[in-house]
């Protein structure tokens, strides 16, 4: 497609609009390419809103774009649109060519994370240093706000937003995997703008202006190390009062490197709980926030990226801190290294981390932040470096990371507190969630590990007086003035500030800490052990009772001539909770004892103690008993503890059918259109002869009890109280009448083949082996009438 003369302003909008109804996916990439190449910027500017959205959908939704989240490596487009819209691709380079001649794009400020969009709307700047200067006022009032954001920016925000964007996917499609194409894009994306070995590569675009320069930098007053920290003064400038900016020279080497980063944090992070605004003391929001598994995944990619991209400051680059006297500098991108996780992502992470902790359902789905909070607690992962193989229990966090540990304290201990909440409220028996409390007590019994984590919460526990004075919550903001990248914070060597500077800007300066050593926590811990005992015994029984009936209904099973009783089945018990699932439970339960042990250093001695009194408590009848109630209106109420049993298969109800045995669901082993033959004529003969056995089963004597031997089930006001039912129910007296169900049984039918068989071997008619079978049946009715009460004592 060759580039006209002359043309209309929206021809070639036009013209692309129409092909992307009617040529491939290819043929448009082939396209779009030629266009880039050939087409000033001042056409491209036309398209450049239309084509993001085509590419990565509407921000509402509506249009779902290309589905990156959905497009798969074995998709014969998926080499197309990552070649597209790779770092060196032709997108790219059309954002580059549309910067240089500085283009401005407008973004609702409906659409911005919900703590930006009230600061905003309330004409406060938010802390974030890439929505300042960006405000689009118009005159209709502030309801309208829109940002005005240069090419760049806008692409990144669009592609970070429509991983959180609920989109029309058609039935039966659902979020994408880890291998798809959004998720290798923020992947490339990461590794080129925030490179681990050498600098971020130059724009590849140049024109007659020279190379592509950097957005307006941000004002004077926000620094590197004031990022993601509340300051005050900050949150006091008012946008119609933005502050004026001077180019910095120095920002211009990583200035994507910054945007690409705070793209992400923000539009992926930066959503908080209700509690957590007004805890914090910022600006309410009413719509709450749900991430994904999907979006978690891309958080914790990113949080892995992070650590290898700061972890590869090389040590005397990392130890060698400027001074006023001193003549060497480090680069922008060091610098960038050196303070990437503390100032921009922990904050933000913690409060994601604790709203997922706090609201996510309690199922296996919950791996997903679990591993994205271990990735982050440990940085030692990601170094690059290559160590010899060593056994687990030798693997020693190095000291150097003890600095790290106390900049993130609660990062250990908060979320250490609230996943041992979480861990006893959730089905231990089940294999997935054993391996999860596993994973974090074989995390935090890595050596040296928790006595760096208890020497930290010392620090903070100091008496306040060994600080000059208490400052408030954001302190860590540098002293207003110089530029963004020049301006640091003086070295802070007092261990003491560091931490208490650390938990009263993410708590409040009134938290109410709660010690991870302390004897609170402590005796958490050892319910939790308790749990744990507990489930392993219940996997053990769930194990033996399923091989136990497994071996009584192996083959005789269709005819039902193994257990019939469908109420058999032990509560708790899931189809993924047999045979190797159970074998994996009881060895993850195991280790996770061991290292919890090792992280409290508890007493194995006590420990083992305590296991053989639950498991012979437990097995003494604790599985035979109710779960926890209390007596209410209508019958029996859970408690708490019943729930906790319950959940984790300690105890059970004797869960049986308490309506009336004829109308109960048709057995496997049972033939359905006898069933229903069967329950006409019983309904028939019940309703014309009711009274006659009504009379036969009041009768004392022997043939009232031969009566209510066939006629009644004597044994269900035995056993109607074995679980919660409304009174009425358990007052409720069963009728006499007769019952023909047992023979559509199938088990029932055999039986009577047999039987017929038998009877046709010695030479019997079929009249005859029916009064044989029907006087052996009345016979041993008469036996049971009899006999019956010994029977029943035997």
């Amino acid at each position: 497609m060759a580039a006209p003369t002359l043309q209309q302003p929206g021809f070639l909008l036009a013209t692309l609009k129409a092909d992307s109804t009617s040529k491939s996916l290819l043929q448009r990439c082939q396209d779009l390419a030629k266009v880039i190449d050939e087409y000033p910027a001042k056409e491209l500017h036309i398209i450049f809103p239309w084509l993001v959205e085509s590419v990565f959908g509407s921000l509402d939704g509506i249009i779902v774009g290309w589905n990156l989240r959905l497009l798969q490596s074995r998709s014969s487009e998926y080499s197309v649109v990552v070649d597209f819209l790779n770092p060196s691709g032709p997108m790219m380079k059309l954002v580059y060519k549309l910067q240089a001649e500085e283009y401005k794009y407008e973004v609702p400020v409906n659409y911005l994370p919900a703590p930006v969009k009230a600061c905003l709307q309330e004409g406060v700047l938010p802390d974030c240093p890439l929505f300042h200067n960006k405000l689009h006022l118009p005159l209709t009032g502030l309801l309208m706000l829109n940002l005005a954001l240069n090419p760049f920016e806008y692409f990144m925000f669009n592609f970070a937003y429509c991983l959180i964007t609920p989109k029309n996917f058609s039935q039966g499609q659902h979020g994408g995997s880890t291998d798809s194409a959004y998720f290798v894009l923020v992947d490339t994306y990461l590794k080129y703008f925030l490179p681990s070995e050498g600098s971020v590569p130059p724009s590849p675009f140049s024109d007659a202006r020279g190379s592509v320069t950097a957005p307006s930098p941000r004002s004077s007053g926000v620094a590197f190390a004031g990022y993601g920290v509340h300051s005050p003064s900050l949150l006091k400038h008012h946008i119609f009062h933005q502050p004026s900016v001077n180019a910095d020279p120095a920002a211009q080497e990583i200035w994507r490197s910054e945007t690409l980063l705070q793209m992400f944090v923000e539009v992926w992070l930066h959503h908080y709980s209700l509690e957590m605004y007004q805890k914090l003391q910022s600006p309410q929001v009413k719509e709450p926030f749900s991430p994904s598994e999907e979006h978690v995944l891309a958080v914790r990619l990113l949080v892995k990226h992070l650590h290898a991209f700061a972890n590869s400051l090389k040590p005397e680059q990392l130890s060698s801190l400027p001074s006023a006297h001193s003549h060497t500098h480090p680069s922008p991108l060091e610098e960038f290294k050196r303070v990437v996780v503390q100032r921009f992502v922990q904050q933000k992470l913690y409060l994601f981390l604790t709203h997922c902790f706090g609201h996510w359902p309690l199922d296996a789905s919950f791996r997903a932040v679990l591993e994205t909070w271990l990735s982050f607690v440990q940085p030692w992962r990601y170094t690059g470096e290559k160590t010899p193989a060593q056994p687990e229990h030798s693997r020693v966090v190095p000291d150097k990371w003890e600095t790290f540990v106390q900049e993130n304290l609660l990062m250990y201990t908060k979320l250490f507190q609230v996943f041992l909440n979480r861990a006893v409220r959730t089905d231990l028996v089940n294999a997935k969630n054993a391996l999860m409390v596993f994973r974090v007590a074989k995390v935090f019994s890595q050596p040296n590990l928790a006595d760096m984590i208890q020497r930290g919460e010392q620090l903070f526990l100091e008496p306040e007086h060994v600080l000059h004075h208490r400052q408030p919550r954001g302190y860590l903001t540098p002293s207003q003035g110089g530029s963004y990248l020049s301006s640091r914070q003086r070295v802070v060597t007092d261990t003491v500030f560091r931490v208490k500077s650390h938990v009263y800007a993410l708590e409040g300066q009134d938290c109410q800490y709660k010690q991870m050593f302390g004897s609170e926590l402590r005796a958490a811990v050892v319910k939790l052990i308790q749990i744990i005992a507990q489930a392993r015994q219940t996997a053990k029984r769930i194990s033996d009772q399923s091989n136990e009936v497994a071996a009584n209904n192996s083959l005789l099973s269709w005819f039902g001539l193994g257990s019939s009783d469908l109420n058999n089945t032990f509560a708790g018990a899931e189809p993924e909770e047999s045979g190797e699932c159970l074998k994996k439970t009881h060895e993850f339960l195991d280790r996770a004892l061991e290292n919890l042990c090792q992280i409290f250093k508890l007493n194995q001695g006590q420990l083992t103690q305590l296991i053989a009194n639950l498991s012979s408590t437990q097995d003494d009848g604790d599985c035979k008993q109710l779960p926890d109630c209390l007596p209410g209106e209508n019958g029996l109420v859970l408690t708490d503890l019943g729930r906790m049993q319950i959940i984790n298969g300690l105890r059970r109800f004797d869960i049986q059918y308490q309506g009336d045995p004829e109308l109960q669901p048709i057995r496997s082993y049972e033939n359905a259109v006898l069933v229903r033959i069967l329950y006409r004529i019983s309904a028939l003969l019940n309703d014309k002869f009711g009274g006659q056995m009504t009379a036969l089963c009041s009768r004392p004597d022997f043939l009232g009890r031969l009566s209510r031997h066939y006629l009644m089930d004597t044994d269900s006001a035995t056993n109607v109280r074995r679980s919660p039912m409304t009174r009425r129910t358990v007052e409720r007296t069963r009728q006499p009448r007769l019952s023909l169900r047992l023979l559509a049984s199938y088990r029932t039918l055999l039986l009577l083949l047999l039987l017929y068989v038998f009877g046709a071997l010695l030479s019997c008619g079929f009249a005859s082996s029916t009064l044989f079978i029907l006087a052996g049946s009345f016979l041993y009715g008469v036996l049971v009438t009899l006999f019956g009460e010994k029977l029943k004592t035997q």
